[in-house]
């Protein structure tokens, strides 16, 4: 069987597949069946982390929370300091909370004399 010279097309590919592998080392870099194969497992890697940081991120700021209203006894707990803020219907994200509480906890007792004083 005579050898078929391959056109621009796959040379394209592969190519394409190399910018994606740009900051791999080794092997990883150099050899086109391992490049192809690391870049999809980094994609697959990445797809995955994508929402994995967003609940890693939620689980920070309500942890910083917590420590916020029990170090400066703000309330008992972050989740009644949660369902207050629902009852009184002060609409704050959690991204919000968390700023403040590690920042400037003077506001942070504004917050909550104010959950306090409305009735």
């Amino acid at each position: 069987m005579t050898r078929v010279p391959r056109g621009y097309i796959a040379r394209r590919r592969r190519t394409k597949m190399r910018s994606f592998a740009s900051n791999f080392r080794g092997a990883h870099l150099r050899l086109n069946r391992m490049i192809t194969q690391q870049v999809r497992r980094a994609f697959v890697s990445s797809h995955r982390d994508r929402g994995r940081q967003k609940r890693d991120f939620r689980r920070l700021w309500i942890t910083r929370i917590n420590a916020a209203t029990r170090i400066y006894k703000v309330f008992d707990s972050y989740s009644k300091l949660i369902h207050n803020l629902y009852k009184k219907e002060l609409i704050l994200n959690r991204k919000m909370l968390a700023q403040v509480a590690v920042l400037n906890q003077n506001n942070l007792y504004t917050i909550s004399n104010k959950i306090k004083t409305i009735n």
